[in-house]
């Protein structure tokens, strides 16, 4: 398979993956403490997790309710989960492990929004993703023409995971646990392709959230007391990190 086809089977899968992500924003995006929305705004049973997060017995009534997501919700996650998968297959071309990144992008683009809208990680999300992760890679280095580490991937998910809880405990405000349990998971991608790649990562996260909290800041929207969610930077680095460490592996 030639590369251009691969990244238009990858965008294809990143498209049709995230087309079924809103409902699960929808329930997910409960503020911390609350438990996940199973009912619309209008009060009717919202069943299972995947698909759109409209509400046909709303819509079939004709009562208005204030939608569950905004309308462009769905395509722009369709989109972003698309345009991450098409990225990492150009970066990690035929190998194995394109098939864990391909697995593991839509929950990593699930967790980004979620966490932007209520400042939240859901457990079922962040624990399952470092577990599979772990486990994939696992497999993955079993196949030939792998180009990690299935033991670095181990240790750096025990390392980033350390060093966010030290960072937790430090300065509880600034970091929320939940940063620290998407941590483990994203220091087992990072850490596939070796250490390098895992402080290029955590140093991109960093660097995309002070970034974004400063142009926030430059346009009056915060201020420097303001707490922004930092878990879509942390994955946003962690794409970083392991586009560049897929291409140079």
């Amino acid at each position: 398979m030639t590369t251009g086809v691969l990244v238009l089977v990858a965008a294809a899968w990143g498209g049709a993956a995230g087309a079924l992500l809103p409902r699960a924003a929808y329930r997910f995006a409960a503020p911390s403490g609350e438990p996940w929305h199973d009912h619309c705004p209008g009060g009717h049973p919202v069943r299972g997790w995947l698909g759109g997060a409209g509400c046909r017995e709303c819509a079939g009534s004709g009562a208005y309710t204030p939608p569950h997501t905004p309308p462009h919700t769905g395509v722009l996650l369709a989109a972003v989960t698309a345009l991450v998968c098409a990225a990492l297959a150009a970066a990690t071309g035929t190998r194995p492990e394109l098939a864990v990144w391909l697995l593991l992008a839509p929950v990593g683009v699930l967790l980004a929004a979620v966490d932007f809208r209520v400042r939240r990680l859901p457990d079922p999300l962040t624990l399952p993703l470092a577990a599979a992760a772990l486990a994939l890679l696992g497999l993955a280095a079993l196949l030939p023409e792998h180009a990690g580490h299935w033991r670095t991937a181990l240790y750096g998910a025990l390392a980033l995971g350390a060093g966010y809880y030290v960072l937790y405990r430090i300065n509880p405000g600034g970091m929320g646990f939940g940063d620290v349990k998407l941590a483990l998971g994203a220091g087992a991608v990072l850490g596939w392709y070796g250490w390098p790649t895992v402080l290029l990562g955590t140093f991109a996260g960093f660097l995309l959230g002070a970034l974004y909290g400063g142009a926030l800041v430059l346009v009056r929207r915060a201020n420097r007391k303001t707490a922004v969610p930092f878990g879509p930077f942390l994955l946003a680095g962690t794409l970083t990190g392991l586009l560049i460490g897929a291409y140079a592996a």
